[in-house]
């Protein structure tokens, strides 16, 4: 069974003079915005996208590369893949499968 992958992706740019990144973060989301073939949800620590595996790693490239475009030098890009192949995933069947178990907690 080959679905969607679920993907968390965390840009950081580096020597960029300012601790914001907020502004980087918002010009690589753009990417996101695109690819209606992508479902992506922020997150205050990164970004997790949900598609086909090649499509989400083609996005994340163009997500790294954004940042050298507004001149940063170095850009260190974390990314976990969660690439479940005995049944159907989603963001979303993830969550509610925790608050099943935890109705209390908050999202």
């Amino acid at each position: 069974m080959k679905g969607n992958v679920i993907a968390e992706i965390s840009i950081v740019p580096v020597g960029t003079g300012d601790s914001g990144l907020s502004k980087y973060i918002a010009d690589s989301i753009e990417v996101l915005e695109k690819k209606k073939d992508l479902s992506y949800r922020l997150t205050p620590m990164g970004t997790v996208i949900e598609g086909p595996l090649a499509k989400v790693m083609d996005a994340i490239r163009e997500m790294h590369e954004v940042p050298f475009t507004k001149g940063v030098k170095r850009v260190v890009t974390n990314i976990k893949i969660d690439d479940r192949r005995d049944k159907v995933s989603s963001m979303s069947s993830k969550v509610q499968s925790v608050l099943k178990r935890r109705p209390s907690i908050k999202t």
